[in-house]
């Protein structure tokens, strides 16, 4: 959501400045609720300011004192997991990470996690769909239940 424009906001209150009018009546001109007016008085009588304020972003991030940690890591072995890299961050600099916050942290990084190229095939490949107890001989029998 888009905060009201700063011209809004100054003729809002400049209005209430000059008495004329009440609340109600300058926030029903100015097609706003009375709530936000009174925001915007408030925060003018304070500080004479009656601008936006910046956005919140939530939380700071954890593992955000930890990069140099982090990719040091992940350079010296690209093929690393989640775990060993919340482990090495917690023994490093005793910073506490689950695998799903390193992994968002890995994404914000930009740092890839690639596969070694020795690992064998068997270890990567996925498991075929003709693999498995559906294979043809059993589609082509009817199920009975026994």
């Amino acid at each position: 959501m888009k905060p009201y424009s700063q011209d809004l906001r100054e003729r809002a209150i400049v209005a209430l400045e000059a008495g004329e009018d009440t609340q109600a009546e300058v926030a029903e001109r100015f097609g706003i609720a009375k709530s936000t007016l009174e925001k915007w008085w408030y925060r003018w009588q304070a500080t004479r300011s009656c601008a936006a304020l910046p956005a919140a972003h939530g939380p700071a991030r954890t593992l955000q004192a930890c990069e140099a940690v982090i990719r040091a890591k992940v350079r010296r072995q690209p093929d690393v997991s989640l775990a060993e890299l919340c482990e090495q961050v917690q023994t490093t600099l005793g910073v506490p990470a689950s695998p799903s916050m390193m992994s968002r942290e890995l994404v914000l990084l930009r740092l890839p996690r690639k596969k070694s190229r020795f690992t064998t095939a068997s270890e990567t490949r996925r498991a075929s769909v003709s693999a498995g107890p559906t294979s043809k001989k059993t589609l082509s029998k009817p199920w009975k239940p026994k």
